[in-house]
């Protein structure tokens, strides 16, 4: 009896220190606020949706709320983005899609990465560097700069393998926001004043998309209603006949002739610039079901996107070098935003970016050392390099070949990269969880800006400009040693940034999802947000809200964001450190939106990054239409909040 009793003692012990744990670890976000600002909204178990844009995600909750699960409310916020938030992604675009099915406790990465037509080559971006200083302006509006869209065949297919609604009933909300319109928001009405939509005027096939968002000349103006429907027949279209009206019928037709529009320069058309895609690159696209990359931070497990993106390889590289290091401890100098922390971010940020640089490519074209470039023997090899009161001189990648499948290849020298050219990064990312633990994160772009700035004439969507993500310049070589990973190539995919995460506990459960916009910055993005969560134990808003740091290249400049403290910042410029770090902070860096859900009481919760405005939406179990938590298979016990939803 008294060995029962204590370890009936023990074992209230051992739950209480792991509650206590869970809530510093992963505190749910609550509804007070401070001034205007709302840190998260309350928790439900009906499923949470996280997008950049409030009308989105106020679609995606209506999925969920009619009966739908996280690949239904996925596709239907991917197609309704594109009616509201046209200039970050859509169906000319492509994206990566990490999926968490609870019921077979698995996750599926989906690539509909877009593709280079199979007339590209490695030289086809290097007449452009004829006109200096305008080398990516021009190549990035011209219609060579059109990879194969993969969006629509991606999103059709998850919801083929995984989704319960139809690609036509996911495409009914865009067909309704598209067709009656809706007011115009102030990141739009900013976007319709960017330069890319202001190239060629007079030309037809750039006047195309201003006489939607730039109409009698002007920027759209905040409130006004927008009405596209061009746009709003495209998708009907699309809904009644399938995505093969796309890749194989007349839309796929109108995609070939807008892309061979090209740029001026000094009154004459640049040739160079002409698009390469056929009928046949379209008729040949490809989604592709890939194997997540997993690996390890202090004991939780992350599963992210593989090449052709660097997104999880990068992060994972990023998060395991910093991981000697006691980031969150604030008695040794390594709480947030101190100077030691964030010379070690940086430093390992330098570190993985110049690997990035040199091994990471499309996979399906290249051998990607993988398992190398994460092998705990390579990272602490690299790690070693760091020094958290200093700052390397110089850095370069290494070798990780010898590390893979301790297969030990001969190491050869390997050639330096030049920093690489500044890109667009214009994409938008967004994160749901069902009411059975499904998730999605998603991100997606069609690249810069309004992608190439060429809308396709009467289908109202805009055209990527994603094969600039290759190297404008051919760098494979045999001496010194160079693999061209990211080299063009015929319908090879270019490398990507993008970074949809999920987090899992020690036990397999899902905790988080999130990912970011923001070019080669996602990356950093992602790193900033794991580590406020698991070293500084922020809960999810939080960890968004934090400001962050960024560095994409081994010997670039730092950007950071306001936030941090300035004496920090004269430190790291100053020697023994001397990170080249501008006086003027960035605005912005990415927009995280997240999702948590505990691991205890199953509850969920969403973060959304006001640095784009930000949506989120909890949906409540007694919401949902099919009744399907009265019928035995949940004993809800009515632990939501009783608020209201919160659409941030």
């Amino acid at each position: 009896m008294k060995r029962q009793n204590h370890f009936t003692r023990f074992s209230l012990i051992r739950i209480f220190t792991v509650i206590i744990l869970t809530i510093v670890l992963m505190a749910p976000a609550t509804s007070w606020c401070k001034g205007n600002l709302f840190l998260g909204v309350p928790g439900g178990k009906g499923g949470v949706v996280t997008t950049s844009v409030p009308d989105a995600a106020r679609v995606g909750a209506e999925i969920l709320k009619a009966g739908g699960n996280a690949i239904d409310a996925a596709a239907a916020v991917q197609f309704a983005l594109n009616v509201v938030e046209p200039y970050f992604s859509g169906i000319g675009g492509g994206g990566f899609m990490v999926i968490y099915l609870a019921k077979e406790r698995k996750t599926i990465t989906v690539e509909s990465r877009e593709k280079a037509p199979a007339a590209a080559d490695p030289e086809m971006f290097v007449p452009f560097f004829g006109f200096p200083g305008q080398v990516f302006s021009l190549a990035s509006t011209s219609g060579l700069a059109v990879g194969v869209p993969g969006t629509l065949l991606g999103v059709a297919t998850a919801l083929d393998k995984w989704g319960t609604i139809s690609l036509s009933e996911a495409l009914q909300p865009a067909i309704k926001l598209a067709g009656d319109g809706f007011r115009v928001g102030p990141k739009l009405a900013e976007a319709t004043e960017n330069s890319r939509l202001q190239n060629e005027i007079g030309d037809p096939a750039y006047d195309e998309a201003r006489k939607v968002f730039r109409p009698f000349g002007n920027p759209l103006e905040q409130g006004t209603l927008l009405v596209q429907p061009d746009l709003a027949k495209t998708f009907a279209k699309i809904a009644a006949e399938g995505t093969d009206v796309f890749y194989k019928g007349e839309i796929a037709e109108a995609i070939v002739a807008t892309q061979l529009a090209t740029r001026t320069f000094g009154g004459f058309d640049i040739a160079a610039g002409i698009g390469r895609m056929t009928l046949e690159d379209l008729a040949n696209y490809n989604v592709v079901l890939r194997k997540p990359v997993v690996d390890e931070y202090r004991g939780f497990i992350f599963k992210g996107m593989g090449p052709p993106s660097s997104g999880a390889l990068t992060v994972l590289q990023i998060l395991k070098l910093s991981e000697r290091f006691p980031i969150g401890d604030e008695r040794q100098g390594f709480g947030f935003g101190s100077t030691r922390t964030l010379n070690v971010m940086m430093e390992a940020m330098r570190l993985a970016f110049a690997d990035r640089a040199v091994w990471m490519g499309d996979e399906d074209f290249v051998d990607v050392p993988k398992e190398g470039l994460l092998d705990d023997d390579y990272i602490a090899m690299r790690s070693a390099l760091i020094d958290p009161d200093s700052r390397q001189d110089n850095v370069e990648a290494d070798d990780p070949r010898p590390f893979e499948d301790k297969h030990y290849w001969k190491k050869r020298k390997l050639s330096r990269l030049d920093s690489e050219m500044q890109k667009g990064g214009h994409t938008t990312h967004f994160s749901i969880v069902d009411r059975w633990g499904n998730v999605v994160s998603y991100t997606t772009t069609i690249e810069s800006f309004w992608g190439t700035g060429l809308m396709v004439k009467d289908y109202g969507f805009m055209l990527n400009n994603e094969l600039t993500d290759f190297n404008f310049r051919p760098t494979a070589s045999d001496v010194p040693f160079n693999p061209g990973a990211n080299d063009v190539a015929a319908n090879k995919r270019p490398r990507s940034s993008m970074s949809p995460t999920i987090v899992f506990n020690r036990w397999g459960k899902p905790i988080a999802a999130y990912g970011s916009p923001g070019g080669s910055t996602i990356i950093n993005s992602v790193v900033n947000t794991s580590m406020n969560l698991i070293d500084h134990k922020r809960n999810i808003q939080e960890a968004i809200d934090q400001p962050r740091i960024s560095q994409t290249s081994a010997n670039g400049s730092p950007l950071w964001e306001a936030g941090f403290s300035q004496e920090v910042i004269d430190e790291l410029k100053a020697p023994p450190f001397g990170h080249n770090l501008s006086d003027e902070r960035l605005r912005v860096i990415g927009s995280v939106q997240g999702v948590a859900i505990s691991p205890l009481t199953g509850l969920q919760y969403g973060g959304a990054d006001r640095r784009r405005v930000g949506g989120v939406v909890t949906v409540k179990l007694k919401e949902i239409d099919d009744c399907w938590h009265c019928n035995g298979d949940d004993d809800d016990d009515d632990d939501d909040d009783d608020d209201d939803d919160d659409d941030d």
